[in-house]
């Protein structure tokens, strides 16, 4: 397969572009920030066309991942970019896959479980999770990023693409041995005297391990009947 992967340069990026590459797939990333890679790297703004339009042109498949990095301070400025980077990029992505003569068959966008409301009384799906941001004394940042988590999706569902199929993936963080990533994160924490039992020690932590989440894309792209929003986490979550 021809596979796009705008946004590819994170740490989720990276394990989705080496999985492809090492299946014998063409896989071309589309970055704010091109650097050398065994695949194919197009430099894109994530807010007009360009050239990178031709890989999109009789691609396969394209995954979208662009978005700035939410390990960050919650400034106004960091908040503006973490927004923008996903909104309108999705817009921009819409507007480009319905002007093909060829558009890929399947459009994976990343989504996030953040969109869930807080919860320790039981676990939230697909079919009836309930969205967060009205949880009485919830934190600003809490409603922050729960708002553009819904934006995000309705940025990528509501310009309609007949031709393409449209999965949004609510996933949890995925878990991965990689520089950077989120265990990488979390391991650093732990080695300056800050792990251990975070507030209450109650709350749950969704994860998903990188060999769950590549197997779990490759079947969202194999399988017609997948559309709308899926979940993407182990099926148990640690507190």
């Amino acid at each position: 397969m021809r596979i796009v992967i705008p946004g590819g340069s994170g740490q989720v990026g990276h394990i989705l572009a080496r999985h492809f590459h090492t299946q014998g797939h063409t896989v071309t990333v589309i970055s704010r920030s091109p650097r050398t890679a065994p695949w194919r790297v197009a430099s894109w703004d994530g807010l007009t066309p360009g050239g990178w339009i031709a890989d999109l042109e009789q691609s396969d498949v394209c995954i979208n991942l662009a978005g700035r990095s939410v390990n960050c301070r919650y400034t106004a400025a960091n908040r503006r970019s973490i927004y923008q980077s996903r909104i309108r990029s999705t817009r921009l992505l819409n507007e480009v896959i319905g002007s093909l003569n060829h558009p890929p068959r399947v459009w994976v966008n990343a989504s996030t479980a953040t969109i869930y409301r807080h919860a320790s009384d039981r676990a939230m799906d697909e079919a009836d999770g309930e969205l967060g941001g009205s949880e009485a004394a919830a934190p600003d940042t809490w409603n922050f990023s729960i708002g553009v988590a819904k934006e995000w999706e309705e940025a990528f569902f509501s310009t309609p693409t007949p031709r393409t199929r449209k999965v949004a993936i609510r996933s949890a963080m995925t878990f991965s041995p990689d520089r950077g990533g989120v265990f990488d994160v979390f391991l650093g924490l732990v080695r300056h005297g800050l792990g251990g039992r975070q507030g209450s020690g109650t709350q749950f932590v969704s994860w998903i391990h990188e060999a769950d989440f590549v197997r779990a894309v490759d079947l969202l792209i194999a399988r017609e009947e997948f559309g709308g929003i899926v979940n993407l986490a182990s099926p148990n979550p640690l507190p």
